[in-house]
């Protein structure tokens, strides 16, 4: 699904304008990046929390130039599910992304 189809999904359901439910969906996507990039979190009761979650350096190689190379500490944002919204979709028939 992409952000097209969920915008004609809330359109169709709601009743609101398409150009004002992308407007929204927009200004929801743009406040988790900010969020994000300040480095707080967003926690979304029975849905799931956008995080900034911290990775660890680390050691890599360079195969190229047969070097070891130190990967630094890094953040990255991450998406972390509901207990209920994972349960919901555990019990869910879905085979190859359709649902049977």
């Amino acid at each position: 699904m992409t952000k097209a189809d969920v915008v004609t999904s809330i359109s169709t359901k709601t009743g609101i304008d398409k150009v004002v439910v992308e407007d929204i969906i927009e200004s929801f996507m743009r406040t988790v990046r900010n969020s994000l990039t300040e480095g707080k979190n967003i926690y979304l009761r029975g849905f799931g929390s956008f995080i900034v979650k911290r990775r660890a350096s680390t050691v890599a190689r360079d195969i190229k130039k047969n070097k070891t190379i130190i990967v630094p500490e890094r953040h990255v944002p991450a998406f972390k599910p509901a207990k209920s919204f994972v349960g919901r979709v555990k019990k869910s028939k879905v085979e190859n992304g359709k649902t049977v």
